[in-house]
C-alpha cells in the first residue's frame, strides 16, 4: 500500500494494466451487478440538474425509473444511481453498435453540462471507500473487465495512467504527480 496524503492505494494501480475496451465488453459495467454507481452526496445535486438534459438519450423505461427516483441507498445506505430492472444502471443508453453509454456523459461532451458524470463511474475500475482517516483507493478486479486488462498490457498502460483524468479529478494534480513518482521509485 502507499500513502498519499490521506489516501491509501493499491499498489495493484501500479501493476495492473487497464484500458477500456468497448467494444469488447460492450459496457457491462453499466448493466451488470447488484446496484447503481456509488454516489458521493454533493453528486445529487448535480443529477437533479443534469437529468432533464439526459432525457434525449433515454428509453422510456429508463425515463420511467428515474422519474420515481434518480438515485435510491444500496444495502450499505450508500448513495448510488437508480436501476432500471435488476442491474442495468437507469442513466445508460446504447448507440448504435449496441454498446452501452452513459446518457449524462453523452450530455457533458455536447457541451450542456461540467458534470462529467459520477466519480466512481469515471474512476472505475478503481474504487474508493472512505474511512474516519483515510480513503482507500483500489483497484477492484471483475472479469467482465479482462478484455480491458488485455489490452492495457498490449499498450503497456497501467490502471493508474488510463485513470489519469479521473484521479486528478478526485484527487488533484499534485497527488498524481506523487504517484507517478512512488511508481517510476519502484520502477527504477
Amino acid at each position: 500500500m502507499i500513502q498519499i496524503d490521506d489516501t491509501v492505494v493499491s499498489e495493484l494501480l501500479l501493476e495492473k494494466t487497464f484500458v477500456c475496451n468497448l467494444d469488447k465488453c460492450m459496457g457491462a459495467c453499466c448493466v451488470e451487478g447488484d446496484a447503481g454507481a456509488p454516489l458521493l452526496e454533493e453528486e445529487l445535486e448535480e443529477l437533479e440538474k443534469v437529468y432533464p438534459l439526459t432525457k434525449k438519450y433515454l428509453s422510456e423505461k429508463n425515463i420511467k425509473a428515474l422519474d420515481q427516483d434518480l438515485y435510491t441507498l444500496d444495502h450499505d445506505g450508500e448513495f448510488v444511481t437508480q436501476l432500471e430492472g435488476d442491474a442495468e444502471c437507469a442513466f445508460v443508453y446504447y448507440d448504435e453498435k449496441g454498446i452501452t453509454k452513459c446518457s449524462i456523459e453523452q450530455v457533458y461532451l455536447d457541451g450542456d453540462t461540467d458534470f462529467k458524470k459520477p466519480i466512481s463511474c469515471h474512476l472505475f475500475p478503481v474504487r474508493l471507500t472512505k474511512y474516519k482517516n483515510f480513503t482507500a483507493v483500489n483497484y477492484a478486479y471483475w472479469d467482465i473487465c479482462d478484455d480491458a486488462c488485455e489490452l492495457g498490457e498490449q499498450l503497456g498502460v497501467k490502471t493508474y495512467q488510463f485513470l489519469k483524468e479521473p484521479l486528478i479529478r478526485r484527487f488533484g494534480g499534485k497527488w498524481f504527480e506523487e504517484l507517478e513518482l512512488v511508481d517510476q521509485h519502484l520502477n527504477k
